[in-house]
C-alpha cells in the first residue's frame, strides 16, 4: 500500500497524473471539459502580447492540436520552448475544425526542460 501511495504522489508531483498524449477520439469526447495533454511543441506563433499559439505534435497546419495561451501573466521563454515537451491543462475546444486547449493560468502549463 505504501509503494502504491508513493507512486501516486510521485506522478502527481510531476504534473502527469492525468496527462496523456493526444488522442482525437478522447479529445472529442471531452469537448468543453478541462483536461491535460502533453506533447512536443513543434512551432509557435505569438499573435500579440496576450495571445500565443503553441502547435503540438507537428508544425502548423498539420499540428495535432494547439495550446491557446491567453493573458499577459504567462512568462515562458518562447525562444527556447520549441522542441520541448509541454503539458497543458485547460478546456478542450474546437476552433475552425481544429482541436485546441485554452489556457489562461500560468500554473497550468508545465515545460519539461529535458
Amino acid at each position: 500500500m505504501k509503494k502504491y501511495l508513493l507512486f501516486v504522489v510521485i506522478l502527481f508531483a510531476n504534473g502527469k497524473l492525468f496527462a496523456q498524449q493526444f488522442n482525437a477520439e478522447e479529445f472529442n469526447k471531452n469537448l468543453g471539459k478541462k483536461g491535460t495533454l502533453c506533447d512536443v511543441v513543434k512551432s509557435l506563433r505569438i499573435v500579440n502580447d496576450t495571445l500565443t499559439l503553441l502547435n503540438m505534435g507537428d508544425i502548423y497546419p498539420r499540428q495535432h492540436y494547439t495550446i491557446v495561451i491567453r493573458g499577459n501573466k504567462i512568462n515562458l521563454d518562447w525562444t527556447k520552448i520549441t522542441g520541448k515537451t509541454v503539458c497543458a491543462t485547460g478546456v478542450f475546444e474546437i476552433y475552425k475544425n481544429q482541436p485546441q486547449i485554452a489556457v489562461a493560468d500560468p500554473l497550468l502549463i508545465n515545460v519539461n526542460e529535458r
